[in-house]
C-alpha cells in the first residue's frame, strides 16, 4: 500500500456513518446527464407524450426488479426508500406538469421532466428540517432516471467492485447505494454531497458501513485507485496519506476495532451503574432496515421511530394500510421489546410543499400535533394503523411538540375515538396503549409536573427543547456556536422535568441527540432518566459508561458543575471528569 509519488490530500466533510476504513478508491461518475432542449411540432407531441410514459414505466420496472432482487437481502429491507422513487414516478405534480409543459410549450419529454423536477426541488428550499430538506436529491435522482430511459442510456449498471473498496462519488441513489452495500466489497462511502439524512448515510449506517459524505469536490479530485483512510466518526478522508499518516491512521483503525469489540462484548448485558442504578438503553430508527444494526448493538427496544418517512418523495399522503404494514413490520422485528411510535412530525413545509403560503419560522409555526389538530383525518388514518398494529408487539405511542394539557388532552381523545370506530368495526386492538409526549418546548418543561398527570410517560427531545430555550436557530451557522447542551438553563429544565414523572410515578426518557453523547452520560445518569434513546453505534460506548461508574458519583458530579455559570465552564468541568474516570477514549 505505498503511497510513493501520489498526491496526498485530506477532505473534511459530515461523519454520516460511524467506523474507520481502510482502501482503494472506486470512483463512480454519476453525474447528471446532459438534457436536450427541442421545440416540436404540433404533430410530434402525441408521440412525446409516448415515449414520457413509456419511460416512466420502464423506470418503475427498474425500480421494482431491484426491490425484487434485494427481497431477500439478510434482513436488511431498502424496499422503502425504493418504492419512495416509485410513487414519486406516479406522483401527478411531476407527471402532470410534465405533460403539461410537453403539449403546451411545445418540448420535448427530457426538458419538461428536468423543468418540473427543478420546480418541485425549489419547495424544499427553505425547509428547516434537514431530514426533508435532504429530499430534494431524491427529485433529482427520479427525473435522471426518467431522462437517461428517454434518451436509451443504460440504467443500474451493475459493477464490479472490487474488495475493500471504498467508493466515491458526487453522490448515490438510493438504488446505487444498495445495490454497491450489497456485494459486501464496500468498506466505505464518500460522497460530495448530502447529510446525515441523506440515503447514503441511511444505507450506510443500516449496514454498518463508515461513510462521509458532504465532502465538497471530493470525486473530482481523488482517482481510481487512490489510497484512501477514512473516519466516519470524524468526517475525515485521507488520500494517499504519508507514511506517518498511515502509521497514525492505522492505530486509529485498530484502537477503534477493538474498542467496537470490547464494546460489542456487552451486547446482552444489562445497562447498571456499579451502585445498581438500571438505565434502559434503546434506539432511535427512521427505516425497519435499521433493525437488525440496532439488535446487534443491544437495543432493548425503540425509544424514537420516526413515521415521516412515510411523506417522503410523495405528496399525496399514504393509506392507512400502508401506515399499517410498516408499523406491523417494526413490532413483529423487535418481538416483545417496547416499542415507541411517534406521531407525524409534519408541517406545513413537510407535507404541503404545493402550498405558496410559506410559513416565516415553519419551526414555530403549524407543525406536529398541531399540524395533526389541523388537519385530523390525517391524524386519525395514523392513529387508525397505530391502534391496529398494536396487536402485534409492545406499542408505546408517542405525541410531539407537546406544548401544554389541552393538546394532549386533544390528542388522546382523538385516539379513543379511533379505538372506539375500530372497536365498533370489529377490529382488534391492543388492550393497553402507553401514550406518552415529547417533552421539547419550554412551556411543557413548566407544566410538566401537570402533563405527567395525563401522560404515561415522557420522552425529552434536547433537539428542539435546547433550540427553543436557548432562543437559537440550529440551522443558522451565525448562532449555531450558542447550542449549548450543558447551558444552566437547559440542565435545570432537564431537573424540572425528570422530577415532575417522578413525581408521578411515570418513566422518563430522553431521545434527542444528546442521550448518545458519551460526554454526557454522566449528566444524564445522575439527573435520573430511565432510559436514553440513541443510535445503533452508540449504544455500547454509552452502555460501557453507565457500567463503570455509580450514580452516586455521577449526582457528585452534576451537583459541582450546576455551581459554575456560564455553559462552557461546566462543558469544560463535565469533559475533564469524563476524562479522569473514563479516559480519552470515552
Amino acid at each position: 500500500m505505498s503511497t510513493t509519488g501520489a498526491l496526498t490530500l485530506s477532505f473534511h466533510g459530515i461523519g454520516a456513518s460511524p467506523g474507520v476504513a481502510l482502501g482503494h478508491a472506486f470512483v463512480i461518475d454519476r453525474r447528471r446527464v446532459r438534457t436536450p432542449k427541442l421545440r416540436l411540432e404540433a404533430a410530434e407531441l402525441d408521440s412525446e407524450l409516448m415515449r414520457l410514459k413509456t419511460a416512466i414505466d420502464l423506470s418503475d420496472h427498474q425500480l421494482q426488479d431491484i426491490k425484487d432482487r434485494l427481497a431477500s437481502s439478510d434482513g436488511h429491507d431498502h424496499s422503502p426508500i425504493l418504492e419512495a422513487h416509485r410513487l414519486m414516478l406516479r406522483d401527478p405534480m411531476l407527471v402532470d406538469e410534465a405533460i403539461k409543459l410537453i403539449t403546451k410549450d411545445q418540448i420535448n419529454a427530457e426538458w419538461a421532466v428536468r423543468r418540473v423536477a427543478r420546480r418541485i426541488k425549489h419547495l424544499f428550499d427553505n425547509i428547516p428540517d434537514e431530514y426533508f430538506r435532504e429530499r430534494r436529491a431524491d427529485v433529482d435522482f427520479v427525473a435522471d432516471r426518467i431522462v437517461r430511459n428517454l434518451l436509451g442510456q443504460a440504467v443500474d449498471v451493475e459493477v464490479e467492485v472490487p474488495p475493500d473498496a471504498v467508493v466515491v462519488s458526487h453522490d448515490l441513489c438510493p438504488a446505487d447505494a444498495v445495490m454497491l452495500v450489497k456485494t459486501g466489497r464496500v468498506a466505505g462511502f464518500v460522497t460530495d454531497v448530502g447529510g446525515q439524512t441523506s440515503h447514503t448515510a441511511i444505507v450506510a449506517r443500516a449496514r454498518e458501513t463508515p461513510a462521509v459524505v458532504g465532502a465538497g469536490r471530493a470525486s473530482e479530485q481523488i482517482s481510481p485507485g487512490d489510497l484512501i483512510a477514512l473516519d466516519g466518526i470524524r468526517g475525515l478522508v485521507l488520500v494517499n496519506p504519508s507514511e506517518e499518516q498511515l502509521a497514525l491512521f492505522r492505530e486509529t483503525m485498530r484502537r477503534h476495532l477493538a474498542s467496537e469489540a470490547n464494546a460489542l462484548k456487552t451486547r446482552d448485558l444489562p445497562a447498571v451503574t456499579l451502585d445498581g442504578t438500571r438505565v434502559s438503553l434503546v434506539g432511535n430508527i427512521e427505516f425497519a432496515e435499521e433493525l437488525p444494526s440496532l439488535l446487534a448493538h443491544g437495543a432493548e427496544g425503540i425509544g424514537l421511530y420516526r413515521t415521516e418517512f412515510l411523506f417522503l418523495d410523495r405528496l399525496t399522503s399514504p393509506t392507512e394500510e400502508e401506515h399499517y404494514r410498516a408499523y406491523r413490520q417494526v413490532l413483529e422485528g423487535m418481538g416483545n421489546r417496547p416499542v415507541t411510535i411517534r406521531t407525524l412530525d409534519l408541517g406545513g413545509d413537510k407535507v404541503q410543499a404545493r402550498r405558496h403560503d410559506k410559513e416565516a419560522n415553519p419551526a414555530m409555526g403549524l407543525r406536529a400535533i398541531r399540524y395533526c389538530l389541523a388537519h385530523r383525518e390525517l391524524f386519525r388514518v395514523q392513529l387508525r394503523a397505530l391502534l391496529r398494529a398494536s396487536v402485534h408487539g409492545n406499542l408505546r405511542i408517542m405525541f410531539p411538540l407537546i406544548s401544554g394539557v389541552s393538546e394532549l388532552r386533544e390528542a388522546r381523545s382523538e385516539l379513543e375515538l379511533c379505538r372506539s370506530e375500530l372497536g365498533r368495526a370489529g377490529v382488534p386492538v391492543g388492550k393497553r396503549v402507553p401514550v406518552g409526549i415529547m417533552v421539547e418546548t419550554p412551556s411543557a418543561a413548566l407544566v410538566a409536573d401537570r402533563l405527567a398527570q395525563e401522560a404515561d410517560f415522557f420522552s425529552v427531545g434536547t433537539n428542539d427543547l435546547i433550540q427553543y430555550s436557548l432562543a437559537i436557530d440550529r440551522q443558522n451557522r451565525e448562532v449555531a456556536y450558542l447550542y449549548k447542551p450543558l447551558h444552566l438553563a437547559v440542565l435545570r429544565s432537564l431537573q424540572s422535568i425528570v422530577s415532575a414523572a417522578k413525581a408521578a410515578g411515570i418513566p422518563v426518557a430522553m431521545c434527542g441527540e444528546m442521550a448518545g453523547d458519551p460526554i454526557f452520560t454522566l449528566v444524564l445518569l445522575a439527573l435520573g432518566f430511565d432510559e436514553l434513546s440513541m443510535t445503533a453505534g452508540q449504544i455500547p460506548v454509552v452502555k460501557q459508561i453507565v457500567r463503570r461508574t455509580s450514580r452516586s458519583d455521577a449526582m457528585a458530579v452534576l451537583d459541582e458543575a450546576m455551581k459554575f455559570s456560564t455553559a462552557e465552564e461546566v462543558e469544560r468541568y463535565v469533559r475533564a471528569e469524563v476524562d479522569k474516570r473514563l479516559g480519552n477514549g470515552a
